[in-house]
């Protein structure tokens, strides 16, 4: 079986990457990370030769720049966007959200994914002429139903496999009301960046310490393909290398 790359999305540092990536980075590698995740400030605040040395000097890789729904509607943003991947030998760009303002009305519905499909087709197709793969990033309220129909169903419906993979993330498929490995199974034509994320409804919790059937869920990853598997901790109570560290050593428990 294919085993993982494990990355750390940098969001459970909060501002700190704007202004010290060398030093998260140093953290992220003394934790046992290959890599890790950054948003769109990083990407303003660094450009690819600063990131490149971090990454010589940390032996990190960059899994993927992950940013919101009105940077793919603008395509000065998707251009910024493959050029840094491209610079630094990331492989994966992920979107977060189906509108502008991230979550749509219950007005808009089951349209605003008809119009996000369109955009993501569009990106999807850009970033494979580049060799990068473009990927959504659900959360739970894609698992709103509008008429019976579930917003990321649909989402799948209309937009091409080819073009548009799912960065799928296991917490909120969870909170979303599904089970992980069954979506997993689903989606494995889209499926191989995830992102392993633990606790409660309306909370986050280092990996394993939640209601999350991670076990399950990397099994089902094992079997439909795993290129990334990415520690998201929005928020942590801990200190941030204490919090990493423990989700980076429950991982290695189940075999990673």
């Amino acid at each position: 079986m294919q085993q993982p790359k494990i990355g750390l999305q940098l969001i459970v540092y909060g501002p700190r990457p704007t202004e010290d990536l060398e030093g998260v980075a140093q953290e992220i590698a003394a934790a046992d990370y290959d890599g890790m995740e950054i948003g769109a400030d990083v990407v303003d605040a660094y450009n690819a030769n600063q990131v490149n040395d971090i990454l010589a000097q940390t032996g990190l890789t960059l899994s993927a720049v992950h940013t919101g729904y009105d940077d793919f509607a603008n395509p000065e943003r998707v251009d910024q966007f493959l050029q840094f991947l491209n610079a630094v030998g990331g492989k994966y760009l992920i979107c977060s959200g189906v509108c502008p303002g991230f979550l749509p009305s219950k007005e808009e519905g089951l349209a605003a994914y008809q119009s996000a499909a369109e955009t993501f087709n569009k990106v999807g197709q850009q970033c494979q002429e580049q060799d990068i793969t473009f990927c959504y990033h659900n959360h739970a309220f894609e698992f709103e139903e509008y008429d019976g129909v579930k917003g990321i169903h649909r989402l799948a419906e209309l937009t091409d496999p080819d073009l548009v993979k799912f960065n799928i993330d296991v917490y909120w498929v969870t909170i979303g009301g599904e089970d992980p490995a069954e979506f997993l199974h689903r989606y494995a034509d889209r499926a191989g960046y995830y992102h392993f994320k633990d606790g409660a409804p309306g909370s986050f919790i280092e990996l394993g310490q939640g209601i999350v059937d991670l076990v399950s869920a990397r099994q089902a990853a094992l079997e439909v393909g795993v290129d990334w598997v990415v520690c998201e901790q929005d928020t942590t109570q801990k200190e941030v290398q204490v919090s990493i560290t423990e989700s980076r050593e429950y991982l290695r428990s189940i075999g990673w």
